[in-house]
């Protein structure tokens, strides 16, 4: 076993409260407060990258509950940083298309 269940499965479900269900209502067209008093053309794209994140949690977290092997593990792992890695080049294209749109 990779470590306590417990814990994976505790980290799934606040990746899935914390990152999935934002992301889904903002793609469905809700401007959550705090972003709609300033421009939020990166809106979309910052859904995106949170559902790259929830992507990365959920590969990480996939295999570990499964009990795979180690090699399995360490490939989810890597698609996770992959993952990862797409949410953090689309925060980026998001800031620059705010600061665009603002300036």
């Amino acid at each position: 076993m990779h470590g306590n269940p417990l814990y994976h499965w505790i980290a799934l479900a606040a990746a899935g409260v914390l990152m999935l269900l934002p992301a889904i209502a903002i793609l469905r067209g809700w401007v959550p407060p705090w972003m709609r008093r300033r421009y939020t053309g990166g809106l979309r794209p910052r859904a995106y990258a949170l559902l790259c994140l929830f992507g990365g949690m959920v590969a990480n977290g996939a295999p570990r509950l499964a009990n795979a092997s180690y090699d399995v593990v360490m490939v989810a792992g890597l698609v996770g940083i992959g993952f990862y890695g797409l949410a953090a080049v689309l925060f980026v294209l998001s800031a620059i298309k705010d600061s665009r749109a603002s300036g």
